[in-house]
């Protein structure tokens, strides 16, 4: 199968630029739809709490589709079919892991969050353990997804910078702007609407791509099942005990604390939750959510199962050089017609543009500004620092989006990062919720071995050399897999405090008994 002839090629620095005025107009109305939509909901944020919870009022399936497309983005249009492109389905497993995750935080994390009726996820920690520990689940909460959000946006400039001739670095910004622009005016119920349309349309987009390729490939579908089954493409990984590579049981452990974390203390999703209309709905769309994205993930990673087939059916096509997050916007720029590639880029566009924004300026306001600055804030007041502070974020995202140019797997250094700046998120609230016996002093000591625990794991890693020049000693490293670190880091938090609060609190019942006998 020839290049489509109407989309001509042009060398610009190392990169191949397939113009097409269709297809960029397609991207472009995308874009510019977004904007337009989000802005139209300015006129109704005339208060902080309407422009953090969207009155209170969304139904349930406006939220599920929106939870649906953030969890989805770029990261998982991409790098997904890329992972499978370069080795299996062991990922998949991840995704496996969802209904766990989603009944869980519908049985006890979303009647929580309800019941408080409190904006930030966070708040309560206060009440709990003490300030610190407010602050330190928000500090994490903001550096992940600054983290997070500069990922997606890296990701998407690939396919598009294909498209429209431009380099990634400028792209980026030009896409900072715009994912700034609708969170800004509009708020919480802007990234709800559009959250709607975004993730219709990057289903749409990943259903084109999945047909694309099994009627395209040479063979037929006949031609996929068999050459990857042959090659072992379908494999969810090895079953043994290791703890040294992504194994099944590695990915799994990963995937439900992960998952844990997205569903049950994320901002971004709880403040979802608190603008559902009812304790019904908020349910209904964690599920709706969660059991939408299993079927979602197996559609990507079957379309870097097909690429795979697609190419080694037809050897010395594909550069070299052109792997993993690199293989789908190749084919997208190489294989599809225009105003067909304009739809797919406008697809992974919906899935990389929702914004995390709204939420982390939710927090600055709540739990940093008016915590710690100005507690009597006025309403006008805080308005300014809600929009200044989704400004920040949309700078900082976009400058991490730059230095994401350098990473080598985008899915790989995404991962491993959530599981450092995260480690700690987790573990504190589940400590909250199990153990009563447990106070701030053992949430303090609990906190620290888990942060202990993921810089010796985090240091360990190779990329720790390339990244910071120095390594953990060897002889003394972790050799265990990098996805491990959340795991052990949440583990160690649950262990130490759970154990600290059982002696204090015998130290206590000791005490009292000695005052009653004396």
């Amino acid at each position: 199968m020839e290049p489509p002839k109407h989309r001509v090629a042009c060398d610009i620095g190392k990169e191949q630029c397939l113009e097409s005025g269709i297809d960029v107009a397609v991207v472009v109305a995308y874009l510019v739809g977004i904007v337009v939509l989000g802005s139209w909901f300015v006129r109704r944020n005339r208060s902080a709490e309407r422009f953090m919870s969207a009155g209170r009022a969304i139904p349930g399936w406006a939220v599920g589709l929106t939870i649906f497309g953030s969890f989805v983005s770029s990261i998982s249009f991409l790098a997904l079919p890329g992972k499978a492109f370069d080795s299996n389905w062991g990922f998949f497993v991840f995704s496996l892991t969802l209904p766990l995750a989603a009944w869980i935080a519908a049985r006890y994390f979303v009647p929580f969050y309800r019941k408080s009726g409190e904006v930030s996820s966070y708040h309560h920690l206060e009440n709990r353990f003490g300030p610190w520990a407010r602050t330190y689940a928000v500090v994490c909460y903001l550096l992940t997804m600054l983290v997070r959000t500069g990922s997606v946006m890296y990701l998407l400039t690939l396919p598009l910078a294909g498209l429209v001739g431009l380099d990634v670095p400028t792209l980026i910004v030009a896409l900072g702007v715009v994912m700034t622009i609708y969170p800004l005016l509009g708020g919480t119920e802007a990234v709800i609407w559009t959250g709607v349309a975004q993730s219709i349309l990057l289903v749409i987009g990943a259903l084109v791509i999945l047909g694309w390729l099994v009627f395209g490939s040479p063979g037929g579908p006949g031609h996929i099942f068999t050459a990857a089954a042959e090659h072992g493409k379908f494999s969810l990984g090895s079953l043994s005990g290791s703890l040294l590579v992504p194994t099944v049981w590695v990915v799994a452990a990963y995937g439900l604390a992960e998952n844990l974390r997205n569903f049950g203390i994320t901002q971004s999703y709880v403040q979802l939750y608190i603008t559902a209309k009812s304790d019904r709905a908020a349910v209904r769309s964690v599920w709706m959510s969660a059991l939408m994205y299993i079927p979602v993930s197996a559609v990507f990673f079957f379309i870097g199962t097909a690429l795979w087939a697609f190419y080694e059916g037809r050897p010395g096509v594909l550069p070299e050089g052109v792997v993993g997050d690199k293989v789908l916007p190749h084919f997208i720029n190489t294989e599809l017609p225009a105003g067909v590639a304009g739809l797919v880029i406008a697809a992974i566009c919906a899935a990389a543009t929702d914004s995390n924004f709204n939420s982390m300026a939710t927090l600055i306001n709540c739990d940093i500004y008016r915590r710690y600055f100005r507690p009597a804030a006025l309403d006008r007041e805080s308005m300014w620092v809600l929009r200044l502070s989704t400004l920040a974020c949309g700078i900082g995202s976009t400058a991490i989006a730059l230095v994401m140019t350098r990473a080598k797997t985008v899915l790989d250094a995404w991962w491993t990062m959530a599981g450092i700046l995260a480690g700690g998120m987790l573990g504190l609230f589940l400590l909250g919720m199990i153990s009563r016996r447990a106070g701030g002093v053992a949430a303090t000591l609990g906190v620290t071995a888990g942060v202990l625990v993921t810089l010796w794991m985090t240091l360990s890693l190779p990329e720790a050399q390339d990244l910071l020049g120095w390594r953990w000693p060897e002889g003394s490293r972790s050799e265990m897999s990098g996805l491990l670190i959340n795991v052990l880091g949440t583990s160690a938090i649950l262990l130490v405090g759970m154990l600290v609060g059982l002696l204090t609190k015998r130290a206590l019942g000791r005490q009292s008994q000695a005052g009653h006998e004396r």
